[in-house]
């Protein structure tokens, strides 16, 4: 069986990622902070008979997370897809005249450097076996700027430049790798359902069509 890990994995987005793919025959690796959450999850997905471990990083210590990446991977034997979805909640975004290098730092520090490192971690393994996918999801102010988030949309961009230049160089190693800008609230029972947006990544990687979507279609 494949294994998925999730950074950042929370109740509603990454959940009903892993709920997609442990459905397609993957295993699971849940990665973020809160232990409560992640304990939860984990009795979800099994009582659903996918198997799934968790494992407890803060994204900003870079250490912790390369260190839960690994217990992943000796756990499962691989990591054949890395989906990178964290979430630290509106009150931590800033109006493009309040940004300051003080709160752009969090956001490189939350986002960007934990992307690059988690990147590095699944990376050789992939390149060595010529498979592998990782997906980054972001928010629409990675491809237009708005001004109420003035601090994400800086961090948010440059995760998108850093993906897109990945699978510039990557699509030619079969390494696949993808980019979901999510257009609205996630809320349940919503164009923004949590379920959707997992289908949408899931038939995303699975027919692999594009680089880069946006959802919902933004008209």
């Amino acid at each position: 069986m494949k294994t998925i890990a999730i950074i950042g994995a929370g109740p509603g987005l990454g959940l009903a990622i892993a709920k997609k793919f442990g459905s397609e025959q993957f295993n699971v690796a849940l990665i973020a902070r809160n232990k409560e959450k992640l304990s939860a999850m984990v009795k979800e997905l099994k009582g659903l008979n996918i198997e799934a471990k968790y494992y407890l990083a803060d994204l900003r210590n870079l250490e912790q997370l390369k260190q839960a990446l690994e217990a992943a991977k000796t756990d499962f034997h691989n990591i054949d897809v890395l989906e990178f979805s964290p979430y630290s909640g509106p009150e931590s975004f800033i109006p493009t005249l309040d940004v300051t290098a003080e709160n752009v730092t969090e956001q490189i520090n939350y986002y960007l450097l934990p992307a690059i490192e988690a990147v590095q971690s699944v990376f050789p393994s992939m390149q060595q076996k010529s498979a592998g996918a990782i997906l980054f999801t972001t928010g629409i102010t990675s491809m237009h700027p708005i001004p109420q988030l003035g601090n994400a949309g800086i961090v948010m961009s440059g995760i998108r430049n850093y993906a897109t230049n990945l699978h510039n160089i990557l699509k030619e190693q079969g390494i696949y790798v993808g980019h979901l800008s999510i257009a609205t609230l996630i809320e349940p029972g919503t164009e923004g359902d949590p379920d959707l947006i997992a289908d949408v990544w899931y038939n995303q990687y699975a027919t692999q069509p594009y680089f880069e979507a946006v959802y919902p279609a933004i008209k």
